[in-house]
């Protein structure tokens, strides 16, 4: 991950995206971004996972991305990859208390319903956390 998408993340810049683009980007994209944040939020995560997060999430703050957000339906895919790519990387760091942790932020927003949504990402979580 470029260090300038490290350089660009914030926590204020983290929660003013999320809260501003969270019903367009959708339950999946938030949960990830939200794993992320709780992951580096772990006094347990090591600085090498940190700093993927940060490029990570980096990435999806920055306006500036490959597909633009704006663009209907596929405008988070990209920050969807990227943040996936980067949990996957760190997934032995999601532990029960991050995935609580990002769960009840989640359905704050969302409502329980976001849930169903969710299951993919948990089954790529727990695949790799098995590997």
């Amino acid at each position: 991950m470029s260090d300038n998408y490290t350089k660009v993340y914030t926590e204020e810049s983290f929660w003013d995206k999320v809260k501003k683009f969270a019903k367009k980007a959708g339950g999946k994209v938030v949960y990830v971004a939200l794993l992320l944040y709780y992951a580096l939020q772990n006094p347990k995560t090591p600085a090498w996972a940190k700093t993927v997060i940060l490029g990570a999430l980096g990435y999806f703050i920055t306006p500036l991305d490959v597909v633009p957000d704006i663009t209907p339906v596929v405008g988070y895919g990209d920050d969807l990859t990227t943040l996936i790519g980067a949990l996957l990387m760190v997934a032995v760091y999601i532990d029960d208390d991050v995935k609580g942790k990002a769960r009840g932020k989640l359905t704050d927003w969302f409502g329980t319903e976001v849930l169903d949504e969710l299951s993919e990402i948990d089954e790529k979580l727990n695949s790799k956390k098995e590997e």
